[in-house]
């Protein structure tokens, strides 16, 4: 560990970057002071710091001082930690029945991750959320950059926090975020091997819902189609038998695989992914609200889309933009999920760069490492199916502690668990009942459950 006077001329050398950061005691929309520490701001990455990422800092409502530290990125790429912090895991939440003025209301969350943690959460890669850059070229980017910027973010933003450099560390996020939080792990283990300070004091990480390998989890949404009762057992086994199991990029001279495969779609096409229980919204009722006075004007078929447009309105408000302490003029729009970074996977469109296609072999290495671990998926999740994240689990060949069960808040099964431990390395997965994508927004409570109890080292 770093002494003082180590730390005070590392501070010294990174004066040069640039640091900004303010705190926030009061919210438009929200009535009265804010019950927990609210704090935003920019840290300098990249060449030059040109690359300025925002983010929203807050403090643990129980124990600040030695509470866990969270890096928590959301996914996309290109959603912000607004998104996180408003429809999942923050303090905060957005108070629908009373959102009908220019500026949507907000109320607590009870079921906050901020109860047991201090969370930063982070506008990443640059482009998303409130972040931006002062040259357009920097606006290029891929996972492996997103991830070496996140983690000079996170080394900039320490020294700049300094009492929080031996609160125990863990990198999370969830659905993309499972590329780029192996990646920022194994950044942090390889500087902790080459002494580079602040010395960081990693503990784990935690992924929900996870996008692991670009092939393996929408290749993984037929086999869990079948699970779901959406394939019949005659149609499965045929689309299995002739695409010999390989149902992405398969060969279009395959007639056979490509006409169960247009089956297949005819099932699917209307299926809502994220939830597959709820229903799928329409773009043109989407479109064709008025966002000023959103909360009279939403259709009769609810989605939960429109559920998004609130935090557009709010986040876009001049007054709250004022009271974030944005800095004025760098972004045009405040967008939950910056579609035009992410382009095509397939095609390899857009701004941002999709260079790494799997993240298994990242987490296998980290098996001989002290590490402890936490994955969790929303069992009515189709986009990041629950199946192929227990198949890479698997891959992992780590010997099984815990074996599947089920997992209880309020004496109500809330999903299933197992539990794989070698040495001082520990993963513990569970599943979150009738959860999609992703689980904390569909399943405040027991996710909120489930990090506590992880967090203290207790069985779920």
């Amino acid at each position: 560990m770093a002494s003082l006077m180590e730390i005070l001329l590392l501070l010294l050398l990174f004066l040069a970057r640039s640091f900004s950061h303010s705190v926030v005691d009061t919210l438009p929309g929200f009535p009265g002071k804010l019950p927990f520490k609210l704090e935003t701001g920019y840290i300098g990455v990249g060449e030059f710091q040109q690359v300025q990422l925002f983010y929203y800092f807050i403090e643990s409502e129980k124990s600040p001082e030695s509470d866990p530290l969270f890096l928590w990125l959301a996914g996309g790429p290109g959603c912000s930690g607004l998104s996180s912090l408003l429809y999942e895991i923050g303090p905060l939440r957005i108070n629908y029945a009373n959102s009908t003025g220019d500026i949507p209301a907000l109320e607590l969350n009870q079921y906050a991750w901020t109860k047991v943690a201090n969370i930063i959460f982070l506008d990443q890669p640059v482009g998303t959320g409130f972040s931006y850059d002062k040259t357009w070229e920097a606006y290029v980017c891929n996972d492996t950059l997103s991830a070496q910027l996140a983690y000079s973010f996170l080394r900039g933003w320490l020294l700049d926090h300094p009492k929080f450099l031996s609160n125990p560390l863990y990198i999370a996020g969830d659905s993309y975020a499972g590329i780029i939080v192996p990646l920022i792990v194994r950044e942090i283990y390889d500087g902790l091997e080459s002494g580079i300070e602040p010395h960081l004091n990693l503990k784990g990480y935690v992924e929900g819902n996870p996008v692991t390998d670009q092939y393996a989890d929408p290749n993984n949404r037929v086999k869990y189609a079948h699970r779901m009762g959406l394939l019949s057992d005659n149609l499965y086994q045929s689309t299995k038998v002739t695409c010999h199991g390989h149902y992405i990029g398969e060969d279009p001279e395959n007639a056979e695989c490509q006409y169960n495969l247009e089956r297949v779609s005819k099932c699917t096409e209307k299926i809502n992914q994220a939830q597959i229980l709820e229903p799928v919204c329409s773009v043109e009722s989407l479109l064709t609200l008025d966002v000023s006075s959103i909360g009279e004007n939403l259709p009769q078929q609810w989605c939960r889309e429109n559920n998004y447009l609130f935090s557009s309105t709010w986040a876009n408000n001049k007054v709250v933009q004022k009271a974030l302490h944005v800095h004025e003029g760098t972004i045009t729009e405040w967008v939950r999920c910056n579609q035009s970074l992410k382009g095509d996977t397939n095609e390899r469109t857009g701004a941002y760069n999709f260079n790494v296609q799997s993240t298994v072999d990242y987490h296998r290495s980290f098996t001989n490492k002290s590490c402890r671990v936490l994955i969790y998926s929303g069992d009515h999740d189709m986009v990041a199916p629950h199946l192929g994240t227990e198949e890479w689990i698997g891959s992992l060949q780590v010997a099984v502690e815990d074996d599947w069960r089920p997992w209880f808040v309020e004496d109500q099964v809330a999903g299933y668990t197992m539990k794989y431990s070698q040495n001082n390395y520990e993963l513990t997965y569970a599943t979150v009942k009738g959860a999609g994508h992703t689980a904390p927004e569909y399943k405040p409570r027991q996710c909120q459950s489930m990090i506590q109890r992880w967090l203290s080292n207790y069985s779920l």
